[in-house]
């Protein structure tokens, strides 16, 4: 299993908290890559519903990562 941001990107939207099947199904009805439904089949399945795409991919940047100033503009 990999993560781009490309791939990540297609969960942005999706309806946090969501359970690996909300999320398949999302990813489905989105017309999302076979590589991001391949990806969250692979992903454990504890009943729990992944309350945001940190929980699926911890190293998802977030904007504190950007050294961007968003008070300047």
């Amino acid at each position: 299993m990999y993560w781009t941001l490309e791939l990540a990107s297609y969960l942005e939207d999706a309806p946090w908290p969501a359970t690996k099947e909300e999320l398949i199904d999302y990813a489905i009805r989105t017309g999302a890559p076979l590589e991001v439904i391949e990806n969250l089949q692979k992903l454990e399945d504890d009943g729990q519903p992944y309350e945001s795409i940190e929980e699926i991919w911890p190293d998802y940047p977030t904007k504190d990562d950007f050294l961007f100033n968003e008070d300047e503009y």
